[in-house]
């Protein structure tokens, strides 16, 4: 049981690794148009609004972004009027997790509605943990 454990724990580490050198090493690719936001530009609502927005990369291979995926579409669908949230593949589109300066996959992105980054997180983060954030920022419901 031990060994088993171990290798899981290898693994791990091996996977983080080759999600690391490809970010770094991947091969250049022209982006997808319009699939690449600019940095700090906030969203706009249909009506003009202007609303924040959490742009997370991540990869379409990667174990953690996949994990991840659910919950970025449960909040594309129950929270569109309150913040936009966007995905980004940085396998597909290399430069763009250069454009946000990004280090290890996923990392999820917090812009306020003026386009400024409010916070970072890397790695796997619960729908709980994402929405408490955006009440840290007065965003979303029970906020006072």
């Amino acid at each position: 049981m031990k060994n088993v454990k171990n290798i899981a724990i290898v693994a791990a580490v091996v996977l983080a690794a080759g999600a690391i050198m490809a970010l770094k090493h991947g091969k250049k690719a022209a982006p997808a148009a319009g699939s690449v936001a600019r940095a700090g530009v906030a969203a706009s609502a249909p009506q003009g609004k202007v609303l924040p927005r959490l742009v997370d990369l991540g990869a379409g291979k990667c174990i953690p972004c996949k994990m991840m995926k659910p919950i970025l579409d449960d909040l594309k669908a129950t929270c569109a009027e309150t913040f936009k949230t966007e995905f980004i593949d940085v396998w597909e589109n290399p430069d763009s997790g250069k454009q946000y300066g990004i280090n290890i996959i996923p990392t999820q992105i917090f812009f306020g509605a003026d386009g400024r980054e409010l916070f970072r997180h890397e790695g796997f983060f619960s729908k709980e943990d994402i929405l408490g954030k955006w009440r840290d920022f007065g965003v979303g419901p029970n906020v006072k």
